[in-house]
C-alpha cells in the first residue's frame, strides 16, 4: 500500500459561512493520517486510484491523465467510466466557505461545481461512494478496507477511539474528517505566487503583467474574482464564492464519453439536493483563479483547453467584432448556452472589449497567481505553444 511520509502542516484552515476562513492550530496527526488516504488506492472500488490521482498534487491538484475526452474530464476507478464535468484543483479549496445564502439571498461557498457538499469534510467523502469516480459501494466496504491495514487500525483509534473501524459510518466520517484536514494544510494554500511575493514587497511585475493587473481591475474581472470589490482581501481567493450562469455551450466530447447522452442538461446549482428555484439553473461556483495558467482545460465542463480561449469567451459579451463571436480553437462559433436562461449578464456586459495586447496582458498578470512549486508547469506550457 503507497504510503506517504508524515507531514508538518503549517495549519488547519477551517472556513465559517460567510467568511473566507479562518484558522486554528494543526492536529499535525490528524492531517498526517489524512495525506497517507489521500494517496492510497484501496479506498477505490478496483484499488486503482486515489484521491490524488484525479487530484496530482504534482499538477495543481489536478486530473493529468488523458481519457475520451482528452482531459476534459476525468476516468474512473473501473478505467471506463468518465465524468461529466472537469475535475477542479483542490488547491486553496479550504478557503471556501460553507455553502449558505448571504444577507443579499445570494447562494454561496460549497464544495464542487454545484456546491452540492456543504463543507470539505462532506467533500472528501463523496467521491469515494461516486460509481464514476472510486466506486466504493457503501460505507461499509470503505470501513473494511481501513480495518484490513493494521497501521490504519492503530491511527485511527488513536485519534477517533477503540472499535472507531468497527462502525461503517463512524469510519467513513472520520476517513472524511482527516482527509478534510490534510486538504486544509499549507500544502493546499501556500500563498507564495509571484502575485504574493509582489503584494508583500518582495518583486515586482513586468511591465505586461502590472498592465494585465489593471486589465483585470477595469475589465471587472473583479466582479466575480475578487473577495471585495475595491481594494485587495489579505490572502485574495480570486473569487467571490458565487454562483453565476456565463452561458457556456455544451463540451460535446465530454458529454458523449460521461454517457449522459444528447437530452441530458446540466442544471448546476439547481441540481444540488435542496434546491428547486429555477432561476439557479444553469449557475456554477465561481472557481478560484489561483494556478489558473497550469490547471486547464476551462470552465466546470473542460470546454476550453486554452486559458486565452476562456478570456476570449468572455470577450464575445462585450465586442463588436466580428471575429470575437468565433471560437479560435474550433474556427466555428461559441455556441448556444447550455441553460439560456439566468444568465449573469450585469457581469458579463459590463466590462470593456478587450484587443489583442490586453488579452496578452491578461494572462500574463494570471500566470503570476501560480504557486511557486508550479512555476515550472508555465515554462512546460510556454515551450509546448512554441513547439
Amino acid at each position: 500500500m503507497l504510503r506517504l511520509a508524515c507531514l508538518a502542516p503549517l495549519a488547519i484552515l477551517i472556513p465559517a459561512a460567510g467568511t473566507a476562513e479562518q484558522a486554528r492550530p494543526a492536529d499535525d496527526a490528524l492531517a498526517a493520517l489524512g495525506a497517507q488516504l489521500f494517496v492510497d488506492p484501496a479506498l477505490s472500488r478496483n484499488a486503482t486510484q486515489s484521491c490524488a490521482t484525479c487530484h496530482d498534487p504534482a499538477r495543481a491538484f489536478t486530473d493529468p491523465r488523458e481519457g475520451k475526452a482528452g482531459l476534459a474530464v476525468s476516468v474512473g476507478d473501473d478505467g471506463q467510466s468518465h465524468g461529466d464535468r472537469n475535475t477542479p484543483t483542490l488547491g486553496y479549496a479550504a478557503l471556501i466557505p460553507a455553502f449558505h445564502r448571504d444577507a443579499n439571498g445570494k447562494y454561496k461557498g460549497g464544495q464542487f461545481w454545484d456546491g452540492r457538499a456543504d463543507d470539505l469534510t462532506q467533500q472528501a467523502g463523496q467521491p469515494m461512494l461516486n460509481p464514476v469516480e472510486m466506486a466504493m459501494p457503501d460505507r461499509a466496504a470503505v470501513a473494511a478496507r481501513l480495518r484490513d491495514d493494521p497501521a490504519y487500525r492503530t491511527g485511527f483509534e488513536a485519534l477517533f477511539g477503540k472499535g472507531v473501524l468497527d462502525d461503517p459510518e463512524r469510519a467513513f466520517d472520520a476517513a472524511a474528517e482527516a482527509l478534510a484536514a490534510y486538504q486544509a494544510t499549507g500544502e493546499f494554500s501556500p500563498f507564495d505566487s509571484k502575485y504574493d511575493r509582489v503584494m508583500r514587497g518582495e518583486e515586482k511585475f513586468t511591465p505586461l503583467e502590472e498592465f494585465g493587473y489593471t486589465v483585470f481591475i477595469t475589465w471587472n474581472c473583479r466582479l466575480c474574482h475578487m473577495q471585495r470589490k475595491q481594494g485587495v482581501a489579505e490572502r485574495e481567493t480570486f473569487t467571490n464564492f458565487e454562483y453565476h450562469n456565463i452561458g457556456l455551450p455544451v463540451n460535446e466530447t465530454a458529454r458523449e464519453a460521461s454517457g449522459l447522452g444528447a437530452d441530458h442538461v446540466d442544471h448546476g446549482l439547481l441540481a444540488r439536493p435542496g434546491i428547486e428555484d429555477p432561476a439557479q439553473s444553469g449557475r456554477f461556483k465561481v472557481p478560484s483563479l489561483r494556478n489558473v495558467a497550469v490547471t486547464g482545460p476551462y470552465m466546470h465542463n473542460g470546454v476550453f483547453t486554452d486559458l486565452r480561449t476562456a478570456i476570449l469567451f468572455y470577450n464575445k459579451y462585450t465586442s463588436r467584432r466580428p471575429e470575437a463571436k468565433i471560437n479560435p480553437e474550433t474556427g466555428a462559433p461559441w455556441g448556444e448556452p447550455e441553460v439560456a436562461r439566468n444568465l449573469s449578464l450585469a457581469e458579463l456586459q459590463s466590462g470593456l472589449m478587450l484587443d489583442d495586447g490586453r488579452v496578452d496582458a491578461l494572462v500574463a498578470f494570471l500566470e503570476t497567481l501560480t504557486d511557486r512549486r508550479y512555476e515550472p508547469l508555465l515554462e512546460e506550457s510556454r515551450a509546448a505553444q512554441k513547439d
